[in-house]
């Protein structure tokens, strides 16, 4: 182990390249997880468990990668400052979200939640300078357009009913937000072994929040299609945040945040159609187009 790695290795000439092969990876695994994400809490084991198993999933990418660099760990403070902000203020957020959804509607929880990706743009034209071109801009607004519409559904709710989750909401876009800027700020001085290594340890460390947080009274499903088939489709999960860990290393966080939250739901719509037939309705559709020209002008940008 290394006791102190201040300056990430400069990345190489290709990079614009890699970080765009990084960001479709993502986008890929979090299309095909976001389809099926859903079969384990309908068969009967709960979100909070699945979770768990996300977190323990998360345990083989990082012992590969770590494995692959010889356990060079970045352990100065800052470095594991960054690292645990990262994975505490993505999985917190995610602790959050579990509460939030039982006080309010999803979907105006869910539209307010995928605007994360103004957060890091606006932190990171701020405080890093970032910049794109016309085309990219112009993809990046399309893209942010398009975020909110894949799972808003106008329908009657009245604030008088109960606003409590408006401002989860958006301490859960906070959480998202900050945590892709961080992840780009912290590859300018670490590994992204490293980060993806603390990101685990602070997804393990969330662990006994969400089993307080499972209700043990209700039926749980413990057989193959409970934690079993959770744990094969959380790997994808698993995988693709550490493919985006690698994105943010080589691409600006401008472009990788709006094209990996605007890419993945694309995905999951076109698996959803051919295995389901299940066709999105008008505002979603209008989403999955925007999200398709924003996808296309952010790799053209590239």
């Amino acid at each position: 182990m290394t006791d102190t790695t201040v300056t990430a290795p400069a990345a190489p000439a290709d990079a614009g390249k890699r970080w765009l092969l990084f960001a479709f990876l993502t986008v890929a695994l979090w299309g095909v997880w976001g389809a099926f994400a859903g079969i384990s809490a309908q068969r009967g084991f709960p979100e909070t468990l699945v979770y768990c198993v996300w977190a323990v999933t998360m345990i083989v990418p990082a012992v590969i990668v770590m494995q692959r660099e010889k356990w060079k760990l970045d352990r100065d403070p800052k470095s594991i400052l960054y690292g645990l902000l990262i994975g505490l203020t993505g999985a917190g957020g995610q602790m959050i979200l579990f509460y939030a959804v039982t006080t309010g509607p999803a979907y105006l929880i869910f539209p307010i939640i995928s605007l994360s990706p103004l957060v890091t743009i606006l932190m990171s034209f701020a405080f890093l300078k970032e910049r794109t071109t016309k085309l990219g801009a112009l993809g990046v607004v399309l893209a942010l357009i398009a975020l909110p519409l894949f799972d808003f559904s106008p329908q009657g709710f009245s604030f008088t009913q109960g606003a409590g989750w408006f401002p989860l909401a958006l301490v859960i876009m906070l959480c998202w937000g900050v945590q892709a800027y961080f992840m780009k700020l912290a590859n300018h001085r670490m590994s992204a072994e490293s980060i993806f290594f603390y990101m685990m340890i602070a997804g393990l460390m969330l662990v006994p929040v969400a089993i307080g947080m499972t209700d043990f009274a209700k039926p749980i499903n413990w057989g193959w299609d409970g934690p079993w088939l959770a744990g094969g489709i959380q790997i994808l999960n698993a995988i693709g945040a550490l493919s985006l860990v690698y994105a943010f290393r080589y691409g600006k966080a401008i472009v990788v945040a709006p094209l990996t939250n605007a890419g993945g739901p694309l995905v999951t719509a076109v698996i959803s159609l051919l295995i389901a037939g299940v066709m999105p309705g008008e505002l979603k559709m209008i989403g999955l187009a925007l999200a398709f020209i924003a996808s296309a002008l952010l790799a053209l940008a590239a």
